[in-house]
């Protein structure tokens, strides 16, 4: 299978480093921010959105080494969204080429938050880009029930899909049969990772952001989720590791470890 980089799996890094580091592990692409987030003090700062060279470079980097931008971040759909407020950051990922850009709703208004979502839609596919909802437990589409029915009920056939995170699913209560259930052209992207069976409830934010497994090294039925994902679907490297960016290893080193482990996850799965 064919995979892709994601930013936070190499969070200390710039755009084209990642893309270096994406290249120098063997993937076919990046899952990118557009722009650092408070939120990922590890990430150094830098706004693809305002800096056109910035953006040039990573164009360019991308063309000579390859590569694909696959997912495109962040885009947070909040109770004071509005669809037009996404405009200049939708722009820049059709620039950049991304293949789809990843959707969180954070709006507890269902029928406003629908809204939202079909105008960001409409936005989106006016510049050529896809939309993958994440579903993500601490947000307002807490599992992948409630994000294929928004997407249904927003009624965006074919632009509209899921970003399937496997630490997601099981921290939301799903299941690998949840997966299957879904129809194939559904899932855009998904991300592997792994992890203990449990997790603190409150510390779920910081376990998503800053520390996962390799795959293969927790709980979760890794080899189970390889092989209900369609082949349609692309497959993100998403493994934040603080504990050994703690311990002085380096980006590349700690993005090598994590698609090794997917590799050798997919090997196992027989995909």
């Amino acid at each position: 299978m064919r995979l892709a980089l994601d930013h936070l799996t190499a969070v200390d890094t710039l755009p084209t480093d990642l893309a270096d580091i994406a290249a120098a592990t063997g993937c076919g692409g990046i899952c990118l921010f557009l722009q650092s987030m408070s939120v990922l003090p590890r990430m150094p700062p830098f706004d693809l959105v305002t800096d056109t060279a910035a953006r040039r470079a990573l164009r360019a980097r991308c063309r000579d080494l390859g590569l694909t931008v696959d997912l495109a971040y962040p885009f947070t759909l909040g109770a004071r969204s509005a669809p037009g407020d996404f405009q200049p950051a939708l722009e820049v990922a059709a620039e950049l080429g991304a293949a789809s850009v990843n959707a969180l709703l954070y709006d507890r208004d269902p029928v406003r938050r629908l809204d939202t979502f079909a105008g960001f839609c409409e936005r989106a596919s006016a510049v050529g880009l896809k939309v993958s909802v994440e579903f993500y437990p601490p947000s307002q589409v807490k599992t992948l029930r409630e994000a294929s029915a928004l997407i249904e009920a927003a009624a965006r056939p074919g632009t509209a899909g899921i970003t399937l995170d496997l630490l997601h699913l099981v921290r939301s209560g799903g299941s690998i049969a949840d997966v299957a259930a879904v129809p194939p052209d559904r899932i855009f992207i998904a991300q592997i990772c792994d992890g203990p069976a449990m997790a603190d409830p409150e510390r779920l934010v910081t376990e998503a952001a800053e520390q996962r497994m390799l795959p293969g090294d927790g709980a979760f039925d890794v080899s189970g989720f390889l092989r209900a994902l369609p082949a349609t679907a692309g497959l993100s490297v998403e493994v934040p590791q603080e504990d050994r960016l703690r311990q002085g290893l380096a980006p590349l080193d700690r993005a090598a470890a994590a698609v090794a482990a997917t590799q050798a996850a997919i090997e196992g799965a027989g995909r």
